[in-house]
Protein backbone atom coordinates (compact mmCIF):
# COMPACT_ATOMS: atom_id res chain seq x y z
CA UNK A 1 0.00 0.00 0.00
CA UNK A 2 1.39 3.15 -0.88
CA UNK A 3 1.84 5.74 1.67
CA UNK A 4 -0.41 8.93 1.63
CA UNK A 5 2.80 11.08 2.37
CA UNK A 6 4.94 9.53 0.09
CA UNK A 7 2.10 9.71 -2.63
CA UNK A 8 1.43 13.97 -1.94
CA UNK A 9 5.12 14.16 -2.02
CA UNK A 10 5.72 12.74 -5.74
CA UNK A 11 2.44 14.33 -6.86
CA UNK A 12 2.60 17.57 -5.65
CA UNK A 13 6.42 18.28 -4.17
CA UNK A 14 8.81 16.63 -6.11
CA UNK A 15 7.60 16.64 -9.47
CA UNK A 16 7.28 21.25 -8.77
CA UNK A 17 10.58 20.39 -7.55
CA UNK A 18 12.25 19.24 -10.37
CA UNK A 19 10.70 21.84 -12.90
CA UNK A 20 12.12 24.36 -10.72
CA UNK A 21 15.17 23.23 -10.36
CA UNK A 22 16.04 22.84 -14.11
CA UNK A 23 14.47 25.95 -14.76
CA UNK A 24 17.16 27.76 -12.30
CA UNK A 25 20.31 25.39 -13.78
CA UNK A 26 19.41 24.94 -17.31
CA UNK A 27 20.76 28.25 -18.36
CA UNK A 28 23.82 28.73 -15.59
CA UNK A 29 25.61 26.02 -17.98
CA UNK A 30 28.03 26.48 -20.68
CA UNK A 31 27.44 25.54 -24.23
CA UNK A 32 28.28 22.21 -25.40
CA UNK A 33 29.38 21.20 -22.22
CA UNK A 34 29.86 18.00 -20.23
CA UNK A 35 28.30 17.89 -17.00
CA UNK A 36 29.07 15.20 -14.84
CA UNK A 37 25.65 14.58 -12.22
CA UNK A 38 26.74 13.32 -9.24
CA UNK A 39 23.91 11.58 -6.78
CA UNK A 40 21.64 12.07 -9.34
CA UNK A 41 19.25 9.33 -8.13
CA UNK A 42 17.09 8.50 -11.08
CA UNK A 43 18.39 10.88 -13.44
CA UNK A 44 15.00 13.00 -14.10
CA UNK A 45 16.41 16.57 -13.64
CA UNK A 46 19.38 15.99 -15.70
CA UNK A 47 17.28 14.48 -18.27
CA UNK A 48 15.04 17.38 -18.27
CA UNK A 49 17.80 19.66 -18.37
CA UNK A 50 19.18 17.94 -21.39
CA UNK A 51 15.66 17.99 -23.68
CA UNK A 52 15.64 21.85 -23.01
CA UNK A 53 19.58 22.21 -23.74
CA UNK A 54 20.96 18.97 -26.49
CA UNK A 55 23.74 20.77 -26.43
CA UNK A 56 24.90 19.51 -23.23
CA UNK A 57 25.90 15.86 -22.66
CA UNK A 58 25.02 14.81 -19.09
CA UNK A 59 25.47 11.68 -17.14
CA UNK A 60 25.40 10.25 -14.04
CA UNK A 61 27.13 8.92 -10.74
CA UNK A 62 25.09 6.89 -7.84
CA UNK A 63 26.12 4.90 -4.59
CA UNK A 64 22.46 3.17 -5.16
CA UNK A 65 22.02 3.14 -9.05
CA UNK A 66 18.33 2.49 -8.92
CA UNK A 67 17.11 -0.38 -11.74
CA UNK A 68 15.87 2.36 -13.63
CA UNK A 69 17.22 5.58 -15.07
CA UNK A 70 16.78 8.64 -17.50
CA UNK A 71 19.85 8.89 -17.96
CA UNK A 72 23.58 6.79 -18.16
CA UNK A 73 24.73 6.37 -14.62
CA UNK A 74 27.71 4.99 -13.18
CA UNK A 75 28.37 3.44 -9.54
CA UNK A 76 30.92 4.90 -7.12
CA UNK A 77 31.94 4.99 -3.48
CA UNK A 78 30.58 8.25 -2.43
CA UNK A 79 34.01 9.69 -1.56
CA UNK A 80 36.11 9.52 -4.74
CA UNK A 81 34.66 10.54 -8.37
CA UNK A 82 36.18 7.90 -11.18
CA UNK A 83 36.86 10.47 -13.28
CA UNK A 84 40.56 12.13 -14.60
CA UNK A 85 41.63 15.98 -13.48
CA UNK A 86 39.37 18.18 -15.38
CA UNK A 87 37.65 15.38 -17.80
CA UNK A 88 34.36 17.49 -17.44
CA UNK A 89 33.29 20.79 -17.58
CA UNK A 90 30.55 21.14 -14.98
CA UNK A 91 30.30 18.88 -11.78
CA UNK A 92 26.36 19.28 -10.27
CA UNK A 93 25.46 18.29 -6.96
CA UNK A 94 21.76 18.37 -6.28
CA UNK A 95 21.09 17.67 -2.29
CA UNK A 96 23.76 15.66 -2.28
CA UNK A 97 26.36 16.68 0.06
CA UNK A 98 24.12 16.80 3.26
CA UNK A 99 23.81 12.67 2.69
CA UNK A 100 27.63 12.47 2.90
CA UNK A 101 29.84 11.65 5.43
CA UNK A 102 32.77 13.50 3.89
CA UNK A 103 31.59 16.54 2.05
CA UNK A 104 34.79 18.45 2.28
CA UNK A 105 36.01 15.18 0.29
CA UNK A 106 33.14 15.31 -2.79
CA UNK A 107 33.54 19.14 -3.01
CA UNK A 108 37.19 18.46 -3.36
CA UNK A 109 36.66 15.69 -5.52
CA UNK A 110 34.37 18.21 -7.82
CA UNK A 111 37.22 20.60 -7.94
CA UNK A 112 39.31 18.30 -9.19
CA UNK A 113 37.68 17.15 -12.10
CA UNK A 114 35.75 19.95 -12.95
CA UNK A 115 37.45 22.49 -15.50
CA UNK A 116 34.63 25.12 -15.87
CA UNK A 117 32.46 25.11 -12.74
CA UNK A 118 30.57 23.61 -10.15
CA UNK A 119 27.20 24.02 -9.50
CA UNK A 120 25.93 22.71 -6.14
CA UNK A 121 22.05 23.13 -4.84
CA UNK A 122 21.99 21.80 -1.04
CA UNK A 123 20.48 23.15 2.82
CA UNK A 124 21.45 26.11 4.82
CA UNK A 125 20.77 25.42 8.43
CA UNK A 126 19.54 28.10 9.74
CA UNK A 127 16.63 29.59 11.16
CA UNK A 128 13.89 27.94 14.04
CA UNK A 129 13.90 24.40 13.69
CA UNK A 130 15.87 24.58 11.08
CA UNK A 131 17.46 20.83 11.89
CA UNK A 132 14.20 19.50 12.44
CA UNK A 133 12.21 20.66 9.26
CA UNK A 134 15.41 19.54 7.11
CA UNK A 135 15.54 15.83 8.91
CA UNK A 136 11.49 15.77 8.36
CA UNK A 137 12.10 16.75 4.62
CA UNK A 138 15.06 14.25 4.13
CA UNK A 139 12.97 11.31 5.42
CA UNK A 140 9.87 12.22 3.39
CA UNK A 141 11.82 12.38 0.11
CA UNK A 142 14.66 10.15 0.35
CA UNK A 143 13.75 6.88 2.76
CA UNK A 144 12.07 4.72 0.47
CA UNK A 145 14.58 4.94 -2.14
CA UNK A 146 16.97 3.79 0.95
CA UNK A 147 19.05 6.85 1.04
CA UNK A 148 21.28 7.36 3.53
CA UNK A 149 20.43 10.37 5.81
CA UNK A 150 23.23 11.33 7.97
CA UNK A 151 21.35 14.93 8.24
CA UNK A 152 24.91 16.58 7.63
CA UNK A 153 23.49 20.05 7.34
CA UNK A 154 25.64 23.45 7.47
CA UNK A 155 25.57 26.67 8.56
CA UNK A 156 26.02 29.11 5.70
CA UNK A 157 29.71 29.78 7.44
CA UNK A 158 30.57 26.10 7.37
CA UNK A 159 30.19 26.65 3.32
CA UNK A 160 31.92 29.40 3.24
CA UNK A 161 35.26 27.33 4.47
CA UNK A 162 34.15 24.20 3.00
CA UNK A 163 34.35 26.34 -0.61
CA UNK A 164 37.55 28.02 0.08
CA UNK A 165 38.99 24.96 1.39
CA UNK A 166 38.50 23.72 -1.75
CA UNK A 167 39.62 26.53 -3.82
CA UNK A 168 36.51 27.55 -5.03
CA UNK A 169 35.15 31.48 -5.32
CA UNK A 170 31.05 31.76 -5.38
CA UNK A 171 30.21 33.28 -8.79
CA UNK A 172 26.72 33.23 -8.07
CA UNK A 173 24.01 32.12 -5.07
CA UNK A 174 20.34 32.06 -5.02
CA UNK A 175 18.58 31.37 -1.38
CA UNK A 176 15.16 32.02 -2.74
CA UNK A 177 14.55 29.30 -5.12
CA UNK A 178 10.72 28.80 -4.94
CA UNK A 179 10.56 25.29 -4.67
CA UNK A 180 7.50 24.63 -2.73
CA UNK A 181 3.68 26.60 -3.09
CA UNK A 182 2.07 28.53 -0.33
CA UNK A 183 1.51 27.63 2.18
CA UNK A 184 4.14 25.08 2.08
CA UNK A 185 6.65 27.73 1.49
CA UNK A 186 6.63 29.06 4.59
CA UNK A 187 7.73 26.16 6.29
CA UNK A 188 9.89 24.30 4.43
CA UNK A 189 11.36 27.12 1.85
CA UNK A 190 12.54 30.35 4.91
CA UNK A 191 16.19 30.04 2.97
CA UNK A 192 16.80 26.70 3.87
CA UNK A 193 17.66 26.33 0.99
CA UNK A 194 20.64 27.26 -1.58
CA UNK A 195 21.77 26.71 -5.15
CA UNK A 196 25.35 28.08 -5.88
CA UNK A 197 27.87 28.23 -8.93
CA UNK A 198 31.54 28.04 -8.12
CA UNK A 199 34.62 28.09 -9.99
CA UNK A 200 38.15 27.41 -9.29
CA UNK A 201 40.06 29.94 -8.40
CA UNK A 202 43.58 27.85 -8.51
CA UNK A 203 42.55 26.57 -12.44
Amino acid sequence: MINPIHWFHERSIHQRRIEVLANWITNRLPTGASVLDVGCGDGELAAKIQKRRPDLKIRGLEVLVRGETAIPVDVFDGCQLPCNDNEVDVVMMVDVLHHSESPQQLVNESARVASNQILIKDHYLQGLAAYRTLAFMDQIGNSRHGVAIPCNYLAPDEWTEMFRCADLRVRESIDQLGLYPPPLSWLFERRLHFLALLENISL
